[in-house]
């Protein structure tokens, strides 16, 4: 357990990198994980971000929500596979893609299992836009007009006067 974890929770995250760097040897598979991150200093509460090389789709960093700074990244075969992996998870709050190919960023981000995708970017919220979320990450919508509905209640009123 890293310092930073002790400090703040006096124990791991279920998704900290040190928990994922476990799961593949409890799944018997070979994988390595490479964590490349600036240290914070001892004592200090900041959680650095993390970069996370060398992960496979069985550790949990890649299929679980991770509310922190921390990305999980693997080379793929193709957008097919990319597609199928980022679909195989029980959460679908957000995606993000890179490219520089709108079409093609719009093609791939209809078939993600996500109420939120992003191109280029990632959790940057605009107030216009519905903040979405599906399977596990949650129904319903906050933000843009959607979204500040779910939080009104209409009221009708039929009145006959005279």
């Amino acid at each position: 357990m890293s310092p930073i974890v002790r400090f703040w929770l006096k124990k791991p995250l279920s998704t900290s990198p040190e928990r994922a760097a476990t799961a593949p040897l409890a799944l018997g598979t070979s994988s390595r994980l490479r964590c490349l991150a600036v240290a914070a200093e001892r004592g200090d509460p900041y959680l650095a971000p993390q970069i996370l090389t060398e992960v496979s789709h069985a550790m949990e960093i890649m299929r679980e929500e991770t509310f922190g700074p921390v990305v999980g990244i693997m080379p793929v075969e193709d957008d097919e596979e990319a597609i199928a992996l980022m679909n195989d998870s029980r959460y679908g709050l957000t995606a993000s893609i890179w490219t520089t190919d709108l079409d093609r960023a719009v093609r791939i981000g209809d078939r993600l299992e996500t109420g939120t995708c992003f191109m280029n970017r990632c959790d940057y919220l605009d107030p216009e836009l519905s903040w979405v979320g599906v399977k596990d990450s949650g129904r319903g919508t906050t933000l843009s007009r959607i979204g500040y509905e779910h939080l009104t209640r209409p009221k009708s009123f039929h009145l006959r006067h005279g």
